[in-house]
């Protein structure tokens, strides 16, 4: 029995944990240890999507919480050692591009561990994102690496990657999605919040790079101030996000945004219902992203740039700088030109997480 340690943290991950622990499951020949690390803990930001996605309850629960990135990122590789020297795994398996990925990645490496990476060789080529480094460190030091999107291959071997390390597999999110659309379907948070199919645009803003300044925050509001003209925005906030509006003096500002609606996090199956039915989504998230092109959604990612070229090439997805004149132009852009929705990536087919295991198999 092929025996692993499949870890997750924040939210993005529980997406791409859920369908691997059930891959893994089906074969009958892999035992998956599931450790949660606690990087997300609340309730809207973990236990919600546990329950909505079926994830096993996880074996271990680290509890690290929040902290600075050096911090948290010390905190998890604490209390992760003595979880892989008890446990002995054959392979510890991380995804995606958090603190708790590169964090359990070096902890495994450092014990001699073998590490597999699910969505290797995404990159924004932008190293003022914490996630790029996540995902420049943590491939280079895997044993595996488990392929998403298309241009990983390319990143990968212009890194100097080996071929047999590499292995294009596709994306474990569309698994997850196509998996719990029928059940999102019968959401009731459209009714909940007023709103009627294709009438409405969503938001998710949690970056940095648009958070934490002022004056580009402040751009970004302006923008949906005008858009907030035609159609409600529904703007589930990532409590970072909330956290640094009120500090930024900008919580008024929102308030009077009357077409705008702000609650809580919001569950997969909410989310997925409520970004399957807008008539555009806007947000700065990799996984909406990926999420917008299999829903044949159009969607502005209000960043200079993308990890997952593949929605653009392949999907629903424009890249928008952050600014008011910006998002305007795209907006109207996309309203009189509709995207191309025939296309999707290569192998983004709800299959992923069967080729991984299939993979592991036949390494064993």
């Amino acid at each position: 029995m092929l025996k692993l340690i499949c870890v997750c943290g924040a939210r993005p991950n529980f997406m791409k944990i859920a369908p691997l622990m059930e891959a893994f499951r089906k074969t009958g020949k892999i035992h998956a240890l599931l450790v949660h690390t606690g990087q997300h803990y609340d309730e809207r930001m973990s236990k919600l999507f546990f329950q909505d996605l079926g994830i096993p309850t996880p074996d271990v629960n680290l509890e690290v919480g929040s902290a600075s990135h050096a911090v948290q990122t010390a905190d998890i590789m604490k209390a992760f050692e003595p979880v892989v020297i008890e446990h002995k795994p054959d392979w510890v398996v991380v995804v995606g591009d958090v603190n708790s990925t590169i964090a359990c990645a070096l902890v495994a490496v450092k014990l001699g561990v073998k590490v597999a990476h699910v969505e290797a060789g995404l990159r924004s080529n932008d190293r003022a994102m914490p996630e790029e480094i996540n995902r420049l460190l943590t491939d280079a030091i895997s044993d595996l690496l488990l392929v998403s999107d298309p241009s990983g291959l390319d990143a990968l071997k212009r890194e100097g990657a080996a071929d047999e390390k590499v292995h294009y597999v596709g994306n474990v999110m569309i698994d997850t999605l196509l998996t719990h659309r029928a059940r999102a379907a019968e959401s009731p948070i459209l009714d909940d919040l007023g709103l009627a199919p294709k009438k409405y645009a969503v938001i998710t803003l949690h970056r940095p790079s648009n958070v934490d300044q002022r004056e580009t925050l402040s751009a970004i509001l302006d923008a949906f101030e005008a858009i907030g003209r035609d159609m409600p925005l529904v703007f589930p906030m990532h409590p970072r996000t909330r956290k640094n509006i009120a500090a930024l003096g900008l919580g008024d500002r929102v308030a009077a945004l009357t077409a705008l609606k702000t609650p809580e996090p919001l569950g997969y199956l909410d989310f997925l219902r409520l970004t399957s039915e807008a008539a555009l989504v806007l947000t700065d998230s990799g996984g909406v992203q990926e999420e917008t092109t299999i829903l044949k959604v159009p969607c502005l990612t209000l960043r200079e740039n993308t990890e997952r070229p593949a929605t653009i090439s392949d999907g629903t997805n424009r890249l928008v700088k952050p600014t008011k004149e910006s998002i305007l132009t795209a907006y109207r852009d996309i309203l009189e030109n509709p995207v191309d929705t025939t296309r999707a990536p290569k192998f983004w087919d709800g299959k992923a997480a069967e080729r991984i295991a299939e993979v592991f198999l036949k390494l064993k």
